[in-house]
């Protein structure tokens, strides 16, 4: 599948939404890590809290374009106004690609029981993101920590930017150190991750909840740091008592679910016109 994570190259044309879906994309997150000209971000950079107070009325027309050519609408990354917006406007059920729930991390990437319960009435899928940051916070001790060393090593951006830069001689040292933050400060792990699932389960119902690895955004908690270890969140699935039907609606078909259905209502409405 592939995605556009930022509606930011949209710009103002909307015949760009048209163009990405022949393209081959089939969701797009409406922004990314600060606002721009479709909707409001849940982490601005250098900016207002707020430029749109949610969707702008550019953004409307991007939901409803969306809609027409059957690409996804991703709330991941949004605020919250920008989130419940889309979900009101939103004619087909609506993705958080990569979120958390905020009632067990109060991250401002994470998604609130409203927002949950808004996506459930929409009959949307919350994807849980397994980026350790979001999934748990680290004590203000460590996180100081962590920016110390990065700044030492000149590193920039996210968890793992900038690393592949280093010289194998600083990268080495570099990951040591970190490690041993890691040791004094142990990271998220893969039933910190499963509790965010058990929260929106018990919320908003099995065919709501997904699994989002996030790896290519610096995602990963301790037990599940790639591919290869994606067994383990299935057998803490099983541990909690999760059914192999249940298990397989999280590890996407529920998502598929909404791709289908986003697919319907653009046949729909492209018959319509």
């Amino acid at each position: 599948m592939i995605g556009v994570e930022n509606g930011y190259p949209i710009g103002k044309d909307l015949s760009l939404v048209r163009k990405f879906h022949e393209l081959g994309g089939r969701y797009m997150t409406l922004t990314h890590g600060g606002h721009n000209d479709i909707a409001d971000s849940a982490t601005p950079r250098n900016e207002p809290p707020a430029e749109h107070n949610g969707l702008s009325e550019f953004g409307r027309q991007v939901v409803a374009e969306m809609n027409r050519v059957g690409m996804m609408i991703d709330i991941s990354h949004t605020s919250k106004q920008t989130a419940l917006a889309a979900i009101r406007l939103s004619t087909a059920p609506v993705i958080a690609s990569h979120s958390g729930a905020r009632a067990v991390n109060d991250h401002p990437r994470n998604l609130d029981d409203e927002t949950l319960l808004a996506l459930k009435a929409n009959g949307g899928v919350m994807q849980a993101v397994a980026l350790g940051g979001f999934v748990r916070n680290d004590p203000p001790e460590k996180a100081e920590a962590v920016r110390a060393l990065r700044a030492e090593f000149g590193l920039v951006g996210g968890p793992g930017g900038g690393v592949a830069a280093l010289t194998p001689e600083k990268r080495a040292t570099y990951e040591r150190r970190r490690a041993a933050l890691d040791e004094k400060w142990p990271p998220a792990n893969v039933q910190d991750f499963v509790n965010h699932i058990d929260h929106a389960v018990k919320l908003i119902g099995i065919d709501h909840v997904g699994i989002s690895s996030d790896f290519d955004g610096g995602g990963g908690v301790k037990g599940w740091t790639n591919a290869a270890e994606s067994p383990n969140v299935t057998i803490e699935l099983v541990r909690r008592g999760y059914t192999e039907d249940q298990i397989r609606k999280l590890w996407g078909g529920n998502l598929l679910r909404v791709w289908r259905e986003a697919e319907k209502k653009a046949r729909e409405l492209q018959t319509a016109r």
